[in-house]
């Protein structure tokens, strides 16, 4: 399927719905697996997976209505590569700060070996999101917004 055709594909919340509920799946049994290559118990690395997983939606939605709050009382609008880059550090930043003390404390480790072991997660996550992305996109079709306008006739 060529990205550059337009296709309808899934649109809307139902779109959102299935991205972020396969997203998180997959993440979960993926972010279970690495804590226990890194010596974790199944056990407390899948519950910890899950709660990674809650964590991270529900400071998803607090932190980009946050930042579209402060984005919309802006002078200059858009997007820029500083703005997208504040963003990301921005939101990547808080949840290390939610998870890394609760992995130390929840794998009974040191904050070093946390700070290591959320180092590897956000390696992991920046890889398998890009490649979650472009598999969602080829299967589903690209979101409206990503559309080639179609030709008028």
């Amino acid at each position: 399927m060529d990205s550059s055709v337009s296709h309808r594909g899934l649109q809307g919340p139902w779109r959102r719905v299935l991205f972020v509920s396969l997203y998180e799946l997959i993440a979960i049994a993926a972010a279970s697996l690495l804590f226990i290559a890194v010596g974790q118990r199944p056990m407390e690395s899948g519950v910890m997976s899950v709660i990674a997983s809650t964590l991270a939606v529900a400071w998803n939605v607090t932190f980009n209505h946050l930042f579209e709050r402060w984005e919309m009382r802006q002078s200059v609008k858009g997007r820029s590569v500083a703005r997208r880059v504040a963003h990301a550090l921005g939101f990547e930043g808080g949840l290390a700060l939610m998870l890394i003390p609760l992995m130390a404390w929840w794998f009974g480790v040191g904050l070093w070996q946390a700070t290591l072991m959320e180092a590897g997660l956000l390696v992991f996550f920046l890889l398998y999101t890009y490649v979650f992305n472009w598999g969602f996109d080829r299967i589903f079709g690209l979101p409206a917004s990503a559309q080639a306008l179609a030709a008028s006739s």
